[in-house]
C-alpha cells in the first residue's frame, strides 16, 4: 500500500522496549479463544481486528526499533546504537550530508538507551548542574507502548545531582539510601535524553555533561563502571526500517506479535474495555495467538482488518494538528496518550519517541503567509515584535529542511537560529530573522538563516515551553515574503 508523502512529511515534522526476552517466532499450534470467537460475524472481526491492528501497531513498532537498534555486541560501533543498558552518546550535529535520520536537530545532543530491567533495576545518575557549564537536559522515558512515563531533568527535577533507580512493574527490593525510585511500566523502556548544545563551540562542555550520566544495574551501583555488552543476534533485519517492516508484516504475524509482546510488556490498567473487546477475536494477553486457528468469519474479518490498519492510521495524520499562522501546530495528546488508541498509532508511525508537549513542542511550516510554498527564489522575513518572541522557559529555534527533511549546505554551516545565536534586534525591539539563499550584509549575518535556492521547510523548536504556547495563547507568526535588494532589515542593534 502507498502512503501519502505529503501526510507524512508534514506530521514527522512535527514529533521534529522478571519476564523472559519475547521471540519472534509462534507455535504453530498455539491456542486461542475459540469459544469467544465462534460466535462472532465476519464484519464484527474485522471492527475488532481493526482496533487491535491500533491498538498493538506502537507496541510491535517499539519492538522492531528495540531489537534492531541493540543489536550490537559493544557501544560505539553505530551511530545512536549500541546494547542494553548503555548510553549510546551522540557527540556533534550532523553534517551538511547526514542522511540516517530525518529532521535532525540542531540544538541538543542525544545520550539514549534501552533498558532491560527483566533482571535487575537500572540507575541513572545525573550530575550537578547548577553552574556555569552545567546544560539544560531532559530524560524522557518511555515504556513499550510509547508512553513517556517519566521525564527527569531541568525542567521536572531541576539541575541538583540525583540517582534514580529504574524498576520493572512489580519490583520490591531495598535500595540505597537518597536513590529516587521511577517505576516503569513495562518490563523494556527507552530513555532519549537530550543536552542543550550552544553550537560547536560547546561540543567540549556537552561532552563532559554526557560523560557524567550513568547508567549501572543496581548490583553494579558504586563500584568501577562496567562497558555494556550485548549479543548480535543474525536473525535480526538490520537494514530495513522499522516503520516499514511493522507495515510490510502479514496480518497473522502482525497479531501473534503483538498479543505475545503483550505477555510480558503488560498494558495500562486504562485499556481494560479494550482488552474486553480484543478477546471476543481471540486476543488475549498472557495467551499466544494463531490466526490460522481461527473461525473462517473471524480470520477473513482481520485478515481485512489488517491491510486497512496502515491505511486508517495515514488517514488520521492532518487532523492531528491545527494550523495557526499558517503553521501546524501540535501541542497536546502527546507522550501520554491513555485510551487515544488511534492518535498513539499516528505517532508511533511518524515520530516514535515524542516529548511530552511540557519538555518541548515543534510547529512546522511550509508556507509563507500569502499562503504560497517557501522557497529560496525568494526572501522572506519572520518578526517577532518586541515582547512576543517565543514562551519558553528554555530556550527555541527555528531550522530549515529541504522537501525531503535535510539539511542542505551552505555557505556558513547554519542549519538553525534561535535565541542563543546573540541575534540583533530590530527597530522596536523587535526579532526578526531574514530567511534567503543569498548572503545579505556583514551587519545582518547575524540574523540569517540560510535556504536551499528551491523548496524548502521550516521547523520551530520549543523547549520547555510556557503555559501561553501550549494552551494555544501564543503561536508563531506567519512568514512574510519581502522584495527589493538584499538586506532588507533596518534598525538593527546589539541586544
Amino acid at each position: 500500500m502507498r502512503t501519502s508523502r505529503l501526510s507524512l512529511t508534514v506530521l514527522s515534522a512535527l514529533l521534529a522496549g522478571g519476564a523472559a526476552s519475547i521471540g519472534l517466532a509462534q507455535p504453530a499450534t498455539a491456542p486461542i479463544a475459540t469459544q469467544a470467537a465462534a460466535s462472532v460475524t465476519e464484519d464484527e472481526a474485522y471492527t475488532f481486528g481493526l482496533q487491535a491492528y491500533i491498538y498493538l501497531y506502537p507496541i510491535i513498532t517499539m519492538d522492531v526499533t528495540r531489537r534492531q537498534t541493540t543489536n550490537y555486541a559493544r557501544v560505539g560501533e553505530a551511530n545512536f546504537r549500541g546494547p542494553a543498558n548503555g548510553f549510546v552518546h551522540v557527540r556533534e550535529f550532523p553534517p551538511a550530508d547526514f542522511r540516517d535520520v530525518v529532521r535532525p536537530n540542531f540544538d541538543t545532543l542525544y545520550s539514549a538507551a534501552w533498558l532491560d530491567l527483566t533482571n535487575e533495576p537500572m540507575v541513572l545518575s545525573v550530575p550537578d548542574t547548577s553552574g556555569p557549564d552545567g546544560r539544560y537536559y531532559l530524560m524522557p522515558m518511555l515504556d513499550m507502548w510509547s508512553n513517556v512515563f517519566a521525564s527527569p531533568g531541568t525542567r521536572t527535577t531541576g539541575t541538583v545531582a540525583a540517582n534514580y533507580a529504574i524498576v520493572a512493574p512489580g519490583w520490591n527490593g531495598t535500595l540505597p539510601g537518597g536513590m529516587q525510585v521511577i517505576r516503569a511500566t513495562t518490563p523494556h523502556a527507552w530513555v532519549i535524553g537530550r543536552t542543550e548544545t550552544k553550537g560547536i563551540a560547546d561540543y567540549a562542555i556537552v561532552r563532559r555533561q554526557q560523560d557524567r550520566y550513568g547508567l549501572v544495574p543496581l548490583s553494579q551501583f558504586g563500584k568501577p563502571p562496567q562497558p555494556a555488552t550485548g549479543v548480535v543476534d543474525p536473525a535480526v533485519d538490520m537494514r530495513t526500517p522499522p516503520m516499514e517492516t511493522v507495515t510490510s508484516m502479514a496480518p497473522a504475524a502482525f497479531y501473534a506479535r503483538g498479543t505475545a509482546l503483550m505477555k510480558a510488556q503488560p498494558a495500562g490498567a486504562y485499556d481494560a474495555p479494550i482488552l474486553s473487546r480484543l478477546r471476543r477475536i481471540g486476543i488475549v494477553p498472557g495467551e499466544a495467538f494463531d490466526l490460522a486457528q481461527a473461525p473462517a468469519p473471524v480470520r477473513a474479518g482481520m485478515q481485512r482488518a489488517a491491510r486497512d490498519g496502515v491505511r486508517s492510521i495515514v488517514a488520521s495524520l492532518p487532523s492531528l494538528a491545527a494550523t495557526k499562522n499558517t503553521w501546524l501546530y501540535l501541542s497536546n495528546g502527546m507522550g501520554v496518550y491513555g485510551t487515544d488508541y488511534l492518535r498513539r498509532a499516528a505517532i508511533a508511525m511518524m515520530g516514535l519517541g515524542a516529548n511530552l508537549p511540557e519538555d518541548a513542542i515543534y510547529p512546522f511550516t511550509h508556507v509563507s503567509a500569502d499562503g504560497r510554498p517557501l522557497n529560496g527564489e525568494n526572501r522572506y522575513v519572520l518578526r517577532f515584535p518586541q515582547g512576543e518572541a517565543p514562551p519558553v522557559q528554555a530556550f527555541w529555534s527555528v531550522t530549515v529542511y529541504d522537501p525531503h527533511g535535510f539539511q542542505v549546505a551552505n555557505a556558513i554551516n547554519r542549519f538553525a537560529i534561535g535565541d542563543r545565536d546573540g541575534l540583533r534586534l530590530g527597530a522596536g525591539g523587535a526579532t526578526e530573522l531574514l530567511i534567503q539563499h543569498d548572503d545579505p550584509s556583514a551587519e545582518q549575518r547575524a540574523n540569517w538563516l540560510p535556504v536551499p535556492s528551491g523548496p524548502f521547510n521550516l521547523t520551530m523548536r520549543l523547549y520547555s515551553p510556557q503555559m501561553q504556547a501550549l494552551d494555544g495563547g501564543w503561536s508563531p507568526p506567519a512568514v512574510q515574503v519581502v522584495g527589493g535588494p538584499l538586506g532588507v532589515l533596518t534598525g538593527l542593534r546589539l541586544p
